[in-house]
């Protein structure tokens, strides 16, 4: 016989990861956003500084932060089940 989830740890299994993906998301964009800043306030900003913006670096650090939460949420959860 094969046992069936209950339709309440489906539930549970979806808040985890999405919340682990939005903490990341929030995470990761606000730390590449003050690195990105304080960089370019620096006396000589390196040529990588100059080249992208801080919202630049802001999504990609949330991009990041997405996967990472997504990942992580998924090896924890993975691995009480297996």
């Amino acid at each position: 016989m094969r046992k069936t989830s209950s339709p309440k740890k489906d539930h549970r299994l979806l808040f985890i990861i999405s919340f682990c993906a939005i903490s990341g998301a929030i995470l990761n964009s606000s730390t590449a956003w003050a690195e990105s800043t304080n960089c370019l306030q620096s006396e000589n900003p390196p040529a990588q500084c100059v080249r992208k913006s801080p919202m630049m670096s802001a999504i990609e650090g949330g991009v990041m932060g997405v996967m990472a939460g997504t990942g992580a949420a998924l090896g924890a959860v993975l691995r009480r089940y297996f």
